[in-house]
């Protein structure tokens, strides 16, 4: 299936997203997590176009959208939620299923309570929105959070290089020869433009405000309970796979697989979660 590589206007900076299969299908929105973009799911887009119509959108700072600098946009997963909502009413997408890994849990369910009703289901590949799932990674991040002086902030600064980039990809993979290495030196590369490493700050400490909402998405789910599919590596040592199996708590009929592998699952079990997925999307009301 072909996939479309487009650039939307939205609030003033360049957008880019791809975009694949039948607009008149049920649609996929797929948001991505950091260091990445929406490469992350190139061959999951193609896999599954046949069917779906899938949309993936690249936040601003990240990927092939604009970046303007954290002294000039307000970087803040409020903001992120806000340019990706108004993408998906410029694109006229009304109903959506949406498939969250890292960033993009917060991304997405701060959409799902915004517009319940135009959430079909959640696919979360290690996206957390659990304390559970929260590991001794964040320890430093919680330091900080407490306490933003330049002590507790520079240590963050290590998040962003490239042995930490290199370190998620690969932490947790049984066979590192499965993960693609272009995919990780892109990110480091775009990571490393002028000015990007405090965008990346400026995201680190507003992530609090993820785990401050938790109660919340957790009641939108107890009271929505919208289909849930967790597809997890097991061995992510950023968010556990207790974050996985809470999802059960709230949601009655949540799915989960733990799969044997890391943080970036679909580098090592592209083919198994694609199949998951694409079943539980043939599953849902549209």
């Amino acid at each position: 299936m072909t996939i479309h590589y487009r650039t939307a206007v939205i609030d003033g900076l360049d957008i880019f997203y791809r975009e694949a299969g039948d607009t008149s299908a049920p649609a996929l929105v797929l948001l991505h997590g950091f260091p990445t973009s929406s490469i992350a799911y190139q061959e999951l887009i193609a896999d599954l176009a046949d069917e779906f119509h899938l949309i993936a959108p690249d936040y601003p700072g990240f990927g092939h959208s604009s970046a303007p600098g954290a002294d000039e946009w307000d970087y803040t997963f409020d903001r992120l939620a806000d340019v990706v909502d108004r993408l998906l009413d410029s694109l006229g997408v009304r109903r959506y299923a949406v498939y969250v890994h890292d960033y993009g849990s917060p991304v997405g369910l701060r959409l799902a309570v915004r517009h319940p009703d135009r959430i079909t289901g959640i696919i979360t590949q290690n996206g957390n929105a659990y304390e559970d799932g929260l590991t001794p990674f964040w320890e430093v991040l919680r330091k900080a959070w407490a306490d933003p002086s330049a002590q507790n902030v520079e240590p963050l600064r290590t998040l962003y290089t490239r042995e930490a980039t290199h370190w998620q990809y690969t932490h947790g993979v049984g066979d590192v020869s499965l993960v693609n290495p272009d995919k990780e030196a892109l990110d480091q590369a775009l990571l490393d433009r002028p000015g990007n490493h405090d965008i990346q700050l400026a995201l680190f400490l507003d992530y609090r405000t993820n785990v401050e909402r938790y109660p919340l998405w957790q009641d939108y789910l107890r009271t929505h309970q919208p289909p849930v599919l967790a597809v997890w590596g097991r061995h992510d040592e950023i968010f556990g796979p207790e974050g996985a199996s809470a999802f059960a708590r709230d949601v009655k009929n949540a799915e989960v697989h733990l799969l044997d592998t890391g943080h970036f699952a679909l580098e090592t079990h592209l083919p198994e979660i694609a199949s998951l997925v694409r079943r539980f999307l043939r599953g849902l009301a549209v």
